[in-house]
């Protein structure tokens, strides 16, 4: 990756392994299902539902280390917030949704309070609005 990151440029794709293991445990689990259907017996039950189970672990090995990055993020821009925003916005970050605090997370310290008055004014009401809006980019290459 780049050192340049846009709001543009800056989406990270999953992996590749996690988007192979996703092929690798949905395949099976989709025959297992057919077999399922065309031909019920236990055995293909059984089957069934152990692939199932095995696709909705892998999927949940994806998610829940996102979950956590997004509270560490939420997080860290508090307290950036803190030490970056005019003392009568401290009262107010709490305010602020974590998805946002995530797009907000990319915005240099020198626009932050700006883009923060809009984010509470409700200006800017989702993530995608937050990147779009920010001039100054700060990378982020450290993210999961």
């Amino acid at each position: 990756m780049s050192d340049t990151q846009s709001a543009a440029s800056h989406t990270r794709i999953p992996p590749r392994l996690f988007l192979a293991a996703i092929g690798l445990v949905a395949i099976p689990t989709v025959y297992f299902l057919i077999v399922t259907v065309t031909a019920v017996s236990v055995e293909s039950l059984m089957r069934a539902l152990f692939a199932h189970g095995v696709l909705v672990i892998v999927w949940f090995i994806r998610i829940f280390p996102l979950g956590v990055q997004d509270r560490v993020i939420r997080l860290e821009e508090r307290v950036r917030m803190r030490r970056v925003l005019p003392a009568d916005m401290h009262d107010r970050i709490d305010e602020i949704p974590t998805t946002l605090l995530i797009g907000l997370r990319f915005a240099s310290d020198d626009e932050l309070t700006e883009l923060t008055r809009r984010v509470l004014n409700g200006e800017l009401a989702d993530r995608k609005a937050v990147k779009n809006a920010i001039r100054s980019w700060r990378a982020d290459h450290q993210r999961i």
